[in-house]
């Protein structure tokens, strides 16, 4: 039986260590910094933890204070005796609190994509001519075919955020056929040793499905006949040229022959999330949708 001093001492304990967690995700609200970490349709949830969180905190405070000893009836599981295995259980939940607050909340780049590994491409027609352009091989890219319908339709495809990887899924699925196409692309700048220096960069994104700790890190081959020297590595831009394909490593990749590189700020959300509803984000997104393609 664990002595009343005891069991005090370790209510305490989590009260501050659910407090802390509290707090910290309050600051990353008010911040606007979750979308770092997390993505958007769970900010909210994560955002109204903190209530649950203080509560449980100030239950466990008022315990530890106030209760009498006979109140504390040490019904829980015995705790450890080990000082090692206290502190070793209560660092598990201290050490990602402590490196919250003391690292600098900041997106994913050049460092993280090379840990993971960059992945080259995606993680006015008839109906009946773009059906038969687009034909989805199996029944799980059906969706992808549809968005290849309409972004070929476009003058210029220009690869919008909210649809970013179902753009580029498309694209990749049907490369030979996107040949050509004039596209509009941003992301930043990763730099590969194995390309040819100052005429070659990888423009990549990074694909959040949950958390940052599922994010993918993928791109698009950017070639161009001018020194891209001036880039810097992980800055934003925003590129603009003809779409063709190439084969890198044996695998024939879908890549872009720069006409026009622009320097462009950090967006705000610099992450990009799958689209449950791909096709109504084209809609959403402003494309022009020709009714040749019902």
């Amino acid at each position: 039986m664990n002595r009343p001093h005891i069991i005090r001492r370790h209510y305490f304990t989590r009260s501050l260590i659910l407090l802390g967690f509290a707090l910290y995700i309050g600051y990353l609200s008010r911040s606007d910094s979750l979308h770092y970490y997390i993505a958007p349709d769970m900010i909210t949830w994560i955002t109204y933890s903190t209530i649950p969180l203080t509560i449980m905190s100030l239950s466990l405070a008022y315990q530890a204070l106030f209760h009498k000893e006979d109140k504390l009836c040490d019904c829980e599981r015995p705790l450890s005796q080990s000082s090692f295995k206290n502190i070793s259980m209560y660092g598990l939940f201290l050490f990602p609190l402590l490196l919250g607050i003391l690292l600098p909340d900041q997106a994913l780049g050049s460092m993280a994509a090379a840990k993971k590994g960059m992945t080259l491409g995606s993680p006015v027609l008839s109906s009946v001519q773009l059906s038969s352009m687009f034909k989805a091989p199996d029944k799980y890219n059906t969706e992808f075919a549809e968005i290849a319908k309409i972004i070929y339709q476009q003058q210029v495809i220009e690869v919008n955020p909210e649809v970013y990887s179902e753009i580029i899924g498309a694209i990749e699925l049907f490369k030979d056929q996107f040949v050509g196409k004039e596209i509009k692309i941003s992301g930043f700048v990763y730099e590969d040793h194995s390309l040819k220096q100052n005429h070659e960069f990888i423009l990549g994104r990074f694909l959040v499905q949950c958390c940052t700790a599922d994010a993918n890190p993928f791109g698009v081959l950017i070639t161009s006949n001018q020194s891209i020297a001036s880039l810097q590595k992980d800055s934003w831009i925003e590129v603009q040229g003809v779409l063709r394909t190439e084969i890198r490593k044996g695998k024939e990749i879908i890549a872009i022959s720069a006409d026009q590189i622009t320097q462009i700020p950090r967006p705000d959300t610099p992450y990009v999330y799958p689209n449950g509803d791909a096709i109504k984000g084209l809609y959403d997104a402003g494309y022009n949708i020709k009714s040749g393609t019902d």
